[in-house]
């Protein structure tokens, strides 16, 4: 004979493991752990990218102010082949990313 609260129970888990995509609930507590973790990472990451820009603000500021262009594609290149040698070919669309985003569009 079934409960309310074996019902309860029950749909709790079921909506554990429906949220995480889990077939257990230990897999699911597993799921929402490192989920929780990844959602702080991604908050410090992107933290980080609005650092990025700012400085990257300060830098474009004062080349322009000396009489130089906005962008340096020398030094573009070297941050593409920074990413692309620590994360391979995704690298450089990572870093394609960040530069547009620090630079704007080209």
């Amino acid at each position: 004979m079934s409960t309310a609260a074996d019902t309860a129970s029950h749909t709790a888990a079921n909506t554990s493991t429906d949220r995480t995509g889990a077939r257990t609930e230990e897999a699911a507590d597993v799921v929402t752990g490192a989920r929780e973790r990844i959602d702080a990472l991604d908050d410090r990451i992107i933290g980080l990218v609005q650092e990025r820009m700012a400085i990257s603000a300060v830098i474009q500021e004062a080349r322009i102010a000396s009489g130089g262009r906005r962008v340096n594609l020398s030094r573009e290149m070297d941050v593409l082949g920074h990413y692309r040698d620590a994360l391979g070919k995704p690298g450089t669309s990572l870093a394609m990313t960040l530069l547009e985003l620090c630079r704007g569009r080209i």
